[in-house]
C-alpha cells in the first residue's frame, strides 16, 4: 500500500478558486451591473425574449449615459432625460409600447439595485406610467429663430475672420428638417444650385427598403451666398461638413449660448421646429410626412405631437 496521503481536495486548492468577487457597491459602474442584472433574471426565470429585451434597453441607457457612470450617479431626473431621450431625441421612432416597455425594465432594474443594497434609494421608484410623463419635444420660438439667423449671418458678413458654417448648418436644417445622419451623409454633388432662385439638396439613401426616404427639398434662399463662403473658408472635397457630428453639435450650442437662448439648441430641435412651422404654413400632412422621410407608421406617433406642439403656447416650450 503506498504511503502517498489522500488529497483533502483531489481537483486543487481553494486558492485556485481565485478571490470571491466582491460584492457590487455604489461606486461601481453601470456596466459592472449587466452580467449580474442578466444573472437575476435568469434566477427568476424570465423568458428569454424578455431577458434579451431588457438588456438591449440597459445597453441602451449605458450609452446615453456612459458605461463607467457610477450606479450611484442615476438619479431620477437622469432616468426622466433618457426617458426623454428616446421619444423625442434619439433620431429613432419609439412607440408607446416600446417606451412603456423600456420605463419597465428601468424599473425592475433599479428596483434590483435598490433591493440589493446597492442603492439606498430606487430613482426608478417615481418615475409614472403613460403619456402623461412623456413631455412635448421642445422647440424654439420664432422670436428666437430670427434672433438666431440674425447672430449667425453676423458670423458669416463679419469683417474679420467671418465665419459661415453656422448659418449654413441652422439654416439648412431650420428649413429642411433633416435629421442629424441624413445632415452628416450629404454630399458636395448632393447640392442643386442650377438654379440660384431655388436651390435644392438631395437625401439620399442607398438600401432598397429606404429608397422611399430619399428625397430632394428645398433650400434658403441666401442658402447659395452662404456656401459659396463656407467653402472658401472650409474647402471640404466630397462632403459638405468634414468633421464629426459632434463638431456640429458643439456649433449649435455655441450659438444658443451666443443668442442668449434658455436651452442648447439640438438636431432634433430643430427638425421638430421645422415640422411644426411647416404644419402651421398649411403644408398638407402627406407632403410633411415625405418631407420629414417618415413611413406611415411612424407617422401615427409623430403627427400628433406635431399637432399638439402647433396648439400649445411657444413660450411654455421654450424654457
Amino acid at each position: 500500500m503506498s504511503g502517498r496521503q489522500l488529497e483533502l481536495f483531489p481537483f486543487g486548492t481553494t486558492e485556485d478558486l481565485g478571490p470571491e468577487k466582491p460584492p457590487l457597491r455604489a461606486e461601481a459602474p453601470l456596466s459592472e451591473a449587466l452580467p449580474l442584472f442578466e444573472k437575476y433574471m435568469r434566477q427568476r426565470e424570465f423568458s428569454a425574449h424578455t431577458v434579451r429585451a431588457f438588456l438591449h434597453d440597459i445597453k441602451l441607457f449605458l450609452e446615453f449615459i456612459g458605461p463607467e457612470t457610477p450606479l450611484r450617479a442615476c438619479s431620477t431626473k437622469t432616468l426622466q432625460s433618457f426617458l426623454y431621450y428616446l421619444r423625442y431625441e434619439r433620431g429613432v421612432p419609439c412607440s408607446p409600447k416600446s417606451l412603456d416597455r423600456r420605463l419597465t425594465t428601468l424599473k425592475t432594474f433599479f428596483s434590483w439595485l435598490f433591493r440589493e443594497g446597492v442603492l439606498p434609494v430606487d430613482p426608478a421608484a417615481s418615475l409614472a406610467r403613460g403619456p402623461v410623463s412623456s413631455p412635448l419635444p421642445r422647440i424654439l420660438s420664432e422670436e428666437q429663430i430670427a434672433a438666431v439667423l440674425s447672430l449667425t449671418r453676423e458670423m458669416r458678413d463679419a469683417p474679420e475672420a467671418p465665419d459661415a458654417r453656422p448659418h449654413l448648418l441652422i439654416s439648412l436644417l431650420l428649413e429642411t428638417g433633416i435629421k442629424k445622419t441624413e445632415c452628416m451623409r450629404i454630399a458636395l454633388s448632393h447640392i442643386d444650385l442650377s438654379d440660384p432662385e431655388r436651390p435644392t439638396v438631395y437625401i439620399h439613401y442607398d438600401k432598397p427598403r429606404q429608397r422611399f426616404k430619399s428625397r430632394r427639398l428645398p433650400l434658403p434662399r441666401d442658402w447659395p451666398e452662404t456656401l459659396r463662403k463656407y467653402l472658401r473658408r472650409y474647402q471640404p472635397k466630397e462632403q459638405l461638413f468634414e468633421c464629426t457630428p459632434r463638431n456640429l453639435e458643439y456649433v449649435l450650442h455655441q450659438v444658443s449660448t451666443l443668442a442668449g437662448l434658455p436651452l442648447r439648441m439640438t438636431f432634433e430641435m430643430l427638425r421638430w421646429t421645422s415640422a411644426v412651422r411647416d404644419y402651421k404654413a398649411g403644408m398638407e400632412p402627406e407632403q410633411l410626412r415625405q418631407k420629414l422621410g417618415l413611413s406611415r407608421i411612424s407617422w401615427r406617433v409623430t403627427l400628433p405631437v406635431i399637432q399638439k406642439l402647433a396648439e400649445s403656447p411657444l413660450e411654455k416650450l421654450v424654457r
